[in-house]
């Protein structure tokens, strides 16, 4: 490869003539301006530029030499015209380099919301706003955790409970606890590991790993990284380019993925007005004036920045097309009706999870546990419950072991757990993880004994009371660690005056 002087570099500076460096490698992108899912606008702010700082932490590393012609690639830079800036660390870094130092050990963490407590005080903004951030007025990402909270133990006694196990299989698959990782996106915002960091725990700890789409980390990357015999899923999200999709989903069969997500509600992106007010905030947390720039969107977010290639007219009709490419169980993530769960049945799919994207999407959707009830019933009227050849899954706003009990027991078959891991590695990396398994693994404990249940099998409907799911008035009392961590929704802020 030629070097390339970044003066060289500088030149191309417009739309018409875009070159960036990546990694001391230096790209010509004018072609591809148009097509970059975030827009154009975002790789215009550093044309002539190096972009790694930026690129790192939205994209997996094979991003730019998968998608950009090889002509494209046109060398490395001259290590003698780098000009090294020393960046200054801006006061707002500075305290949260102190809040790192300062953080709870990890014996000191006892619950899954420590750990959302550490990650919001330590995240960047910019992150913070991203991972938390849910639709509209977040209503549903608050009722998904209060769900649980209106629903009640009935527990037996004098059962011997000496032993209890709680390990359990999903889509056929051993897994160690009753729990699998959801997919979450872009883990590099929160840790320089992104999602390795839950590939190495989940390894460790026979624990079952979705890979995100979206990952930071190269879907390579994340399937190296598991040890010989680790189970992972893959979740989707389907490409208007079908032969992406079809490219992609035959790659991670190949590579041994056991399981296909398919993301089915998410046609178009919910408005996250944390992560789109995040829009107009640059680095150092000020915000920007761009009165006098016409076609800025100001709804554009780290989300909508990463996602704009998902096709919005996937339908019932494709589910033959993607069981004729793949032979792994496909299982449809995001469902929330009894109609469609019947459909996804009748379609010979594996299963469904009943997901409301973690509140991201349609706000006031119902939650996915309260969904269960109904769709266990309406899937009784097909055949033997539980059946060994459709499997329900349920996530969104479990933080406890006895949410995931309370979901068993009405007829999940396992949970999908999300933004609490993610934000154990945020908060710890990896070590994080494995805390977060452990503090499962002792609540599950706890619970069953407490409950009379030996084994996951046990687990009945006759053991919890759900008879309140339905009444959406506040009949509970407050959450109170989940009240302390969640960050209100704020309006819009005037100007400071200059």
């Amino acid at each position: 490869m030629s070097l390339i002087s970044t003066q060289a570099v500088a030149e191309h500076a417009s739309a018409s003539s875009c070159w960036i460096i990546v990694h001391g490698k230096v790209y010509d992108v004018t072609d591809f301006l148009p097509e970059h899912p975030g827009g154009s606008k975002i790789i215009l702010k550093y044309a002539g530029a190096d972009a790694t700082e930026a690129y790192d932490p939205i994209h997996p590393p094979d991003a730019i030499t998968t998608h950009l012609p090889k002509d494209k690639h046109l060398g490395v830079v001259d290590p003698n015209t780098v000009v090294k800036v020393v960046k200054e660390v801006t006061p707002e870094e500075k305290m949260r380099q102190e809040l790192m130092l300062a953080r709870p050990s990890l014996d000191e963490i006892v619950n899954l919301h420590d750990f959302e407590a550490v990650a919001k005080a330590i995240l960047p903004p910019k992150a913070w706003a991203y991972y938390s951030s849910a639709s509209d007025d977040e209503i549903t990402i608050r009722e998904n955790r209060a769900a649980y909270q209106r629903i009640w133990f009935r527990p037996r006694v004098l059962r011997d409970v000496s032993v209890v196990d709680w390990s359990t299989t999903i889509l056929g698959r051993r897994s160690s606890l009753p729990v699998y990782i959801s997919a979450t996106a872009l883990g590099k915002l929160g840790h320089p590991d992104g999602e390795l960091n839950l590939t190495r725990a989940a390894g460790k700890h026979g624990v079952i790993q979705m890979i995100p789409t979206l990952a930071s980390c190269s879907f390579d990357e994340i399937v190296d990284a598991a040890v010989p015999g680790q189970v992972q899923f893959v979740q989707l999200y389907v490409n208007r380019d079908r032969e992406i999709t079809r490219k992609y989903v035959q790659h991670a069969e190949k590579r041994g993925v056991k399981g296909l997500f398919i993301t089915v509600d998410a046609p178009q992106l919910g408005r996250r007005e944390k992560d789109m007010r995040m829009k107009f905030v640059d680095e150092s947390g000020v915000a920007k004036v761009q009165e006098n720039q016409s076609g800025v969107k100001k709804d554009e977010g780290v989300a909508r920045a990463i996602s704009s290639f998902i096709d919005p007219s996937l339908s019932w009709k494709d589910i033959p097309w993607f069981k004729s490419i793949t032979n792994m169980p496909i299982v449809l993530k995001g469902v929330a009706t009894p109609e469609d769960a019947l459909m996804a049945y009748d379609h010979g799919l594996a299963g469904i999870v009943l997901s409301n994207h973690g509140g991201r999407q349609l706000d006031t959707a119902r939650s996915g546990v309260e969904n269960l009830i109904e769709v266990v019933a309406a899937l009784k009227t097909r055949g033997p419950w539980p059946n060994p050849r459709f499997e329900v899954f349920v996530d969104g706003g479990i933080r406890r072991a006895s949410d995931v009990l309370k979901a068993i027991a009405l007829g999940a078959s396992a949970v999908g757990v999300g933004r609490a891991f993610m934000y154990s590695f945020c908060a710890y990396g990896q070590d994080g993880v494995e805390k977060a398994f452990q503090i499962f693994r002792e609540e599950l404990e706890m619970n069953m004994r407490l409950l009379g249940a030996r084994t996951i099998d046990e687990l009945t409907p006759e053991m919890v009371d759900a008879s309140a799911l339905h009444s959406h008035v506040g009949l509970t009392p407050p959450d109170n660690l989940y009240n302390t961590t969640y960050q209100p929704l704020a309006l819009a802020q005037f100007k400071s005056k200059l």
